[in-house]
């Protein structure tokens, strides 16, 4: 198929040549570059290349064109090539004019560009190249072209190889699924050598895992226990936005700092496609992304991971708190930070939950979008991790469905995305609905679905349902000490209930009713469930846990 191709447009000439020299300056090894100065040209060599396959990495267009704009070349060549990476091209300084910010705001929200680029100036213009960069990253990651990719090999899309695409779907590691008897699997196994148990797993540094436990993996990927080291100043149960904010914060600082998740990097933030209104992330953030960097930045700083373990208890042991690992017994801390995050409600119709895995999905929907390309997609939940995933899928879909119980988009979802649904072509909103019903023949080919209006039912072909119905907190597992809501959510600080506070001191205002353990980001009571309180959180953790152990050092208390 060739090296991916990298194409721009641009009638200012003199603009153009020096757009051509710094994409074949730095790219041209591995990428094609095509410039033109005027878009019909441009299209017709767009419209070839999608008739051979040829895969286009990102497109870059002028804002103004002849006979059209450039957001207007880039939306064709989003229907043309709808996972390359698009990018209008702006002057520097344009983003002080309001009708281009409009003009950039409204092609974002309509789909049909990624984000704006600056043209080049004097080369070597790096911060044209740090955009560029990032956006060919984003488009690699999306294809499974990183080279630290994950391969998972296995003999259906059921079973143990689903719940492997579960776990990894998760992580926030790039992984990518073949069947054995794919092309790419059957050299996969060939190459690791016959005979070989599935499902399989070939992690980026070689090493091949024959159906590995979750233990296996986790100690592959460079996240063992170590017994030897059992006792720390703070263990993070989870390693969601709050969990990672206060390994960062912690570790930092000094804390001997231990994150523990049963399943890996990021919790329900990596089903976040793109967060566009995290603070300093001006293109948007993918969760993913924002959990792989949090990720190394705890690490560097010295923080110890554990996932795939299960938490299975806790207990207060002096001063210390004691956490016990399904698998390697008891690990302990001045101070234990839950962040156990949150998981979302099943919808409870047996037809649907007998096809869960097979056309049917709780949650995120990275892993799963490539397999609905051209299909019709639903999205139940109205939220804004509904709203984000029925954007994301749109651009594989050929139909997206967002199905609300409620009478208005704006109940539940922030308005910079309601925008986006709205405007959104391919997508769908049916209010006052539910899903009732449904199924299919070993995998989902219909819905049926309530307005809840008039009780009316509908019956629609559905390729795949996604659902994002309500959260609910990881937190079966802990001890009746720990008090929380009638929904199972974790009470902090002044919510802790007098009668069942033991210690001679109110809790500090993240801490539950069992002294020294604190709680963080969704899975309290009364939290806000957005990634920015989540990792502002897990930082004010740190600074109450500096008072706390000032306390043990014989600080009076205040």
């Amino acid at each position: 198929m060739g090296d991916p191709v990298l194409l721009a447009v641009d009638a200012d000439a003199d603009a153009l040549t020096e757009l051509e020299h710094e994409l074949r300056d730095r790219y041209g090894r591995h990428y094609r570059v095509a410039c033109f100065p005027e878009p019909v040209a441009a299209l017709a060599h767009l419209e070839e290349m999608a008739a051979t396959g040829e895969p286009l990495a990102l497109v870059l267009a002028a804002t103004a064109l002849a006979g059209m704009s450039g957001s207007e070349l880039l939306d064709e060549a989003r229907r043309l090539h709808p996972h390359s990476k698009r990018g209008l091209l702006v002057a520097w300084g344009a983003w002080g004019d309001p009708e281009t910010g409009e003009a950039i705001f409204d092609s974002i929200a309509r789909g049909r560009i990624d984000y704006y680029v600056l043209r080049p100036s004097e080369p070597p213009d790096e911060l044209f190249h740090h955009a560029v960069s990032g956006l060919l990253l984003d488009w690699a990651e999306s294809q499974r072209t990183s080279p630290y990719t994950i391969k998972v090999v296995g003999d259906s899309w059921a079973g143990r190889s689903y719940e492997l695409r579960e776990t990894l779907g998760r992580c926030a590691m790039p992984h990518s699924f073949h069947l054995a008897d794919s092309e790419v699997g059957s050299a996969l196994i060939a190459e690791a050598g016959a005979p070989t148990k599935l499902p399989m797993l070939v992690l980026p540094n070689g090493v091949v895992l024959r159906d590995p436990s979750n233990a296996d993996i986790a100690a592959g990927t460079g996240s063992p226990m170590h017994p030897e080291h059992m006792d720390f100043d703070l263990v993070i149960v989870g390693a969601g936005p709050a969990g990672l904010s206060a390994a960062v914060y912690g570790a930092s600082e000094g804390f001997d700092t231990l994150v523990i998740d049963q399943g890996a990097i990021g919790g329900q933030a990596t089903s976040s496609s793109l967060i566009r209104n995290y603070l300093g992330f001006p293109r948007g953030v993918s969760g993913r992304r924002l959990a792989q960097d949090a990720y190394q930045q705890a690490w560097v700083f010295g923080a110890r991971f554990v996932f795939m373990h299960a938490t299975t208890g806790l207990r207060r042991e002096g001063d210390r708190v004691a956490v016990e690992l399904a698998d390697h017994g008891w690990v302990r801390a001045r101070a234990v930070l839950l962040a156990t995050g949150v998981s979302y409600r099943r919808i409870g119709v047996a037809a649907l939950e007998a096809l869960n895995g097979h056309g049917v999905y709780y949650g995120g929907t990275a892993s799963e979008a490539a397999g609905v390309v051209g299909g019709d997609v639903f999205v139940v939940g109205g939220a804004n991790s509904a709203g984000q995933s029925a954007l994301h899928l749109a651009r594989y879909a050929r139909r997206v469905t967002l199905v609300v119980r409620a009478s208005s988009l704006g109940a539940g979802m922030s308005q910079y995305l309601v925008r986006q649904v709205e405007a959104t072509a391919n997508i769908d909103v049916r209010l006052d609905t539910e899903v009732i019903d449904g199924g299919g023949n070993g995998r989902l080919e219909h819905l049926v679905l309530r307005d809840r209006r008039d009780d009316s039912e509908h019956t629609v072909g559905a390729d795949a349902l996604f659902l994002l119905i309500g959260a609910r907190p990881h937190t079966d597992w802990l001890p009746a000490a720990v008090a929380r809501d009638e929904q199972g959510f974790v009470l902090v600080g002044q919510d802790v209930p007098e009668a069942v506070w033991s210690d001679d001191r109110r809790p500090f205002p993240l801490e539950t009713s069992m002294p020294r353990v604190f709680a963080a980001g969704d899975t309290r009571h009364g939290s806000v469930k957005r990634v920015a309180s989540a990792v502002g959180e897990g930082s004010v953790t740190i600074q109450q846990l500096h008072q706390l152990f000032a306390l043990d050092d014989g600080a009076r208390i205040p």
